[in-house]
């Protein structure tokens, strides 16, 4: 049996207001019963001068798809690639996770609406048996010109909660994909399409786009806003799209792809999320706006880890490396407080008396190391 009470001291901790080069932190039934400058008043588990920041969350990662196929028409066993990938997630110091389930089929030739039903069973047999690390939320990824997205969210919904829905639409000409080029430069590396079949891509998803994008949209505000769940909008480029979002109550912007957006996104109080692999590799890998241009402008609120679950915790030490302006304490908030709060989870995201007991020890050399990782005063990792 784990201690129910303990202490942790010589630790260096990572306040939501500043950081304590020594301090220690006690626990007391899963939540954070006090913390302190100095020695601690009893002795405690050593961490050795170690940081302890709050535990992550994570509001958008694709990263269960992967373990689930692992290479083209390769499907792994659900239960194996759901504990697979929860170890990943725990290991990375992420305690909170909202798992990326895609709903909307955009092609015949996707396998998008079996691998959701699939996927949410074994992460939900997984929960029951108690076999989960982290916590692990839903983040329902809705593509709206999917001709079957409102009958797949309505399917999945009668079965189970969704904390998080986001609003995609990924036509060409459109947000991400603006310039048709950087479209067919995804699909020719994604598939063996011939440039015959791309084009009838192309024309196929500008139709999906005019009969149902629209409608979809404002049937998944009105269920979302019914429902009290939090909305994300996806690669906003233009004030007409920031516009929009803020008329459908978006509380996080997802990935906006100029700095025009994020700035019209930020300045009307919706976070700002972009990717950590997006400032751990100095820029977008798909060409649009830089995750450390909009932090040096102020304008950036929250990180996703997006496809490398490790990026997170990279992302928010290198922020406060590169940034100056930024101090440690706010950069480790947009992997912590930030995207909770967007989420309207108040009860973690801190290092503070009363909150969740859920936090991470890091030894930082040339890359943050996480060296154990707590959730609700349970060693998870």
């Amino acid at each position: 049996m784990e201690p129910r009470a303990f202490v942790i001291e010589n630790a260096r901790l990572v306040l939501r207001d500043r950081v304590v080069e020594a301090g220690w932190l006690a626990v007391a039934d899963g939540r954070i019963a006090e913390t302190g400058e100095g020695r601690a008043p009893e002795r405690g588990f050593d961490v050795e001068g170690d940081t302890l920041i709050p535990g992550l969350v994570e509001l958008h990662t694709d990263h269960l798809e992967l373990h689930y196929t692992p290479r083209p028409a390769v499907k792994w066993p659900p239960i194996s690639a759901v504990l697979a990938y929860d170890a990943q997630i725990a290991a990375s110091g992420i305690t909170t996770v909202f798992d990326s389930l895609r709903a909307g089929q955009e092609d015949r030739r996707d396998d998008v609406t079996s691998n959701l039903e699939v996927l949410a069973a074994a992460l939900d047999e997984a929960k029951d048996q108690g076999l989960l690390r982290a916590e692990h939320l839903t983040h329902l990824r809705c593509e709206l010109c999917a001709p079957d997205v409102i009958e797949a969210t309505q399917s999945f919904t009668h079965k189970r909660p969704v904390h998080l829905m986001s609003l995609m639409d990924h036509t060409p000409g459109q947000r991400q994909f603006r310039d048709v080029e950087k479209f067919l430069v995804y699909y020719r590396g994604k598939t063996s399409l011939t440039e015959a079949e791309l084009q009838a891509l192309i024309d196929r998803r500008l139709r999906q786009h005019e009969q149902w994008s629209a409608s979809n949209r404002r049937s998944l505000v009105s269920f979302a806003k019914a429902n009290g769940v939090a909305l994300a909008s996806h690669d906003d480029a233009t004030l007409d799209h920031v516009e929009e979002s803020v008329a459908d109550g978006v509380s996080i912007a997802e990935f906006p792809t100029t700095v025009e957006a994020a700035r019209a996104s930020h300045e009307a109080g919706i976070g700002v999320l972009m990717g950590a692999p997006n400032l751990v590799r100095g820029g977008s890998h798909s060409g649009n706006v830089a995750a450390e241009d909009l932090a040096r402008q102020g304008l950036l609120d929250i990180f996703s880890s997006d496809y490398v679950p490790g990026s997170l915790i990279h992302a928010a030490f290198d922020l406060a490396r590169r940034v100056p302006a930024i101090a440690l304490n706010d950069a480790v908030a947009t992997v912590t407080d930030n995207p909770a709060r967007s989420a309207g989870l108040g009860d973690r995201g801190r290092i503070e008396a009363g909150l969740r007991a859920d936090f991470v020890r890091v030894r930082e050399t040339t890359t943050p190391v996480v060296r154990a990782v707590w959730r609700e005063g349970r060693r998870v990792a």
